[in-house]
């Protein structure tokens, strides 16, 4: 694969203090994409004042990030991670090399340390991806970093613009019969000063399993 030719898609919502380790993690050749959804604390200005593409998108909603930043990205291959220091961005070229010979790389979570990942949060992973294999797609966790060519994700038509869209792209990659490789990444504390919008809290959870269902009711 040509390193050259990457975009970093980073929906973003209070990151600030995030950000700085987030891209310094870049390897060389990956260009970020900033996504901000309507931050308050100055994420925009911290990811352009660090060299990052910054797009805006006032439509709250991880989808509603996720596909403006997909609109906005230029190159070959696209990558897409959160914002929240909880990804090691680092580990992004394995998921690039994997395209090789699949259609859809993604990211299981393996938590580098106890108290990483809540029991809520892995609970409704764990239902989710169960059901994900009986359907026939080999994954073990809804991608929650991965790496796909541009054109290809944009064909497919992915119109969940909340905490679906993950569900929705692996449940229409495999009926659209997607190579999907799934590898292990590193799952870490996020940066200080952020709060995740779906496992940081119970509420935030039950909202994304509502999203999943009706994803998973279509």
């Amino acid at each position: 694969m040509n390193d050259d030719r990457i975009d970093v898609v980073l929906p973003c919502l209070d990151e600030a203090g995030a950000l700085p380790g987030v891209l310094a993690a870049l390897p060389d050749g990956y260009r970020a994409i900033v996504v901000d959804n309507g931050s308050s604390d100055g994420s925009a200005g911290v990811a352009a004042g660090l060299g990052a593409k910054v797009v805006h998108e006032p439509r709250r909603g991880y989808g509603a990030a996720v596909h403006t930043g997909l609109e906005a990205a230029t190159a070959d291959i696209v990558c897409f991670a959160d914002a929240d220091g909880s990804l090691d961005l680092a580990e992004l070229p394995v998921l690039v090399d994997g395209l090789v010979e699949a259609d859809l790389a993604v990211g299981r979570r393996v938590p580098t340390g106890p108290g990483v990942w809540p029991w809520h949060a892995r609970a409704g992973n764990a239902v989710v991806s169960t059901l994900l294999r009986l359907n026939g797609l080999p994954v073990h966790d809804i991608a929650p970093l991965r790496a796909v060519r541009r054109r290809a994700l944009l064909d497919l038509g992915v119109t969940d613009r909340a905490f679906g869209y993950p569900l929705e792209l692996l449940i229409k990659a495999r009926r659209a019969g997607w190579r999907v490789a799934e590898f292990d990444v590193s799952y870490g504390e996020r940066a200080k000063g952020t709060k995740s919008k779906v496992s940081g809290s119970l509420r935030g959870t039950l909202r994304a399993a509502r999203d999943f269902g009706r994803v998973l009711s279509r």
